[in-house]
């Protein structure tokens, strides 16, 4: 029981260590981060978001960073998740990102037929409460991908 007990707390203070940064600037800076990876992978997507729909990022990503995804995934898929950034050398907040990034890129062609009213409502209440472990693993794939392409190459595809 008692190495239950390290276990967690050791779990508990990796993550609360890592998103630290939690405060508002930092969470705008997560939110801009996200909008930039969009921007590169998928600019019909975000020209959409963005341009066409004069919606905001930060109008949605902000709470997806400032409550961690609890909202939009049942708890056994947070669990999966957060096991994840646990295990991450870049650490919680820096996936972070990648997954908030690869949970909207996988609703993109449902987004783009969307307008502004249906767009809001839609982002800011995910069809994701019924998400199991088996919905998360390509989740989690598609922001590993993301990752190795963009961690280290800032400027690997030119903006639009």
């Amino acid at each position: 029981m008692q190495d239950i007990e390290a276990d967690s707390y050791w779990c508990l203070t990796k993550l609360l260590d890592d998103i630290q940064v939690g405060v508002h600037p930092g969470l705008q800076r997560m939110v801009q981060r996200m909008e930039d990876l969009v921007r590169r992978c998928d600019g019909d997507l975000h020209g959409h978001i963005v341009e066409t729909e004069q919606v905001q990022f930060v109008q949605f990503a902000f709470r997806w960073m400032n409550c961690l995804l609890m909202r939009e995934c049942p708890l056994g898929a947070i669990v999966r998740l957060w096991d994840t950034y646990l295990c991450e050398e870049s650490g919680f907040e820096s996936f972070h990102v990648y997954v908030c990034a690869a949970i909207l890129m996988t609703f993109g062609d449902q987004l783009k037929e969307m307008q502004f009213q249906d767009l809001v409502l839609f982002l800011q209440k995910l069809p994701t409460n019924e998400w199991a472990e088996d919905d998360i693993e390509p989740l989690l794939s598609r922001a590993y991908i993301l990752q190795t392409y963009f961690a280290d190459a800032p400027n690997h595809i030119p903006h639009k």
